[in-house]
């Protein structure tokens, strides 16, 4: 069974695309403000067992955030697993609904610029550094000069994905080596009970020795509130969505996309579900991921 890890996402930035993200943030949205809630967030992780945790230079001022809070707990590099990602500039200017939050951009300069802003914050601590979302159209899966550069950091290689497409990029970087060697050694993909597309992908990857992480597992919030897409999960649907993914053979870790600490308790439950996946009561609620992936384009930051 996977562990879970703690994504950052919504706790690095006041605005996020997650159902009922505004509700649990309230008014309380200054940069101070969100210091507090993500080091609150991150101290109930830690008591809870997780230690893995993921940023990403888009995620506001998530990879920041997380360096005051390890420092703070003078949490020692070789006791925890910080991942991190580049390839999207955050925009939004501390706005919650920007009409562009975020620019992608996977070119040689924006990874320069971008590393050495990670490696600043959480260097000591980091331990995978991805290209965020990459697909086919982007070009970093052709961008050989990239994929050198990147070979050149010193740290572990990863990608997340993102889109209908998550199957195709991943087996085209499956294929990636750079001086005879594999580039990358970690994948992050959306896996849910609504976007199941990308499981025999990652049942690959995971056969190819690489790490596993599930992104989005309760599908921006889709999944963690009762009402009818969630009628076969129960009064916890957030918990067996989880478990579900947890459950996965290929998966090693699970992110939780948790805004508060009730939130992150709930998620946490997960660990000691009973129910386990069950294909044949589950796999009906996938939706065909064209039509998730739309509607997921669809959702308002709040």
């Amino acid at each position: 069974m996977a562990v879970l890890g703690l994504g950052l996402a919504a706790l690095g930035r006041p605005g996020y695309l997650t159902v009922g993200h505004g509700a649990a943030i309230g008014t309380g949205r200054s940069v101070e403000a969100l210091r507090r809630r993500c080091e609150q967030v991150c101290d109930a992780a830690w008591e809870g067992g997780v230690r893995w945790f993921d940023a990403a230079r888009s995620y506001g001022r998530a990879e920041g955030f997380l360096a005051g809070w390890l420092t703070r707990r003078g949490i020692q590099p070789g006791h925890v697993t910080v991942s991190s990602k580049w390839g999207y500039t955050y925009t939004a200017d501390w706005e919650v609904a920007a009409e562009v939050p975020e620019v992608k951009d996977h070119s040689a300069a924006a990874l320069a610029r971008q590393w050495q802003e990670t490696d600043a914050l959480l260097g000591p601590w980091l331990r995978l550094y991805q290209v965020h979302s990459a697909t086919l159209e982007s070009g970093i899966l052709d961008d050989i000069g990239v994929h050198q550069a990147l070979a050149g950091l010193g740290v572990r290689i990863g990608l997340s994905l993102s889109g209908p497409g998550q199957s195709e990029a991943l087996r085209r970087a499956l294929a990636i080596e750079v001086d005879g060697a594999p580039l990358f050694s970690a994948v992050q993909a959306t896996w849910n009970l609504l976007e199941t597309s990308a499981g025999p992908a990652l049942a690959e990857a995971k056969a190819a020795g690489w790490t596993v992480i599930v992104k989005e597992a309760l599908a921006n919030g889709r999944l963690a509130v009762p009402g009818p897409v969630t009628a076969t999960l129960g009064e916890r649907p957030d918990v067996n969505a989880l478990a579900a993914a947890l459950d996965q053979p290929w998966a090693d870790v699970v992110l939780s996309g948790a805004a508060t600490i009730a939130q992150l308790h709930s998620n946490l439950m997960a660990l000691d579900c009973t129910t386990r996946w069950d294909g044949d009561r589950l796999l009906p609620l996938a939706l065909d991921p064209q039509i998730y992936w739309s509607e997921r384009a669809a959702m308002k930051w709040t």
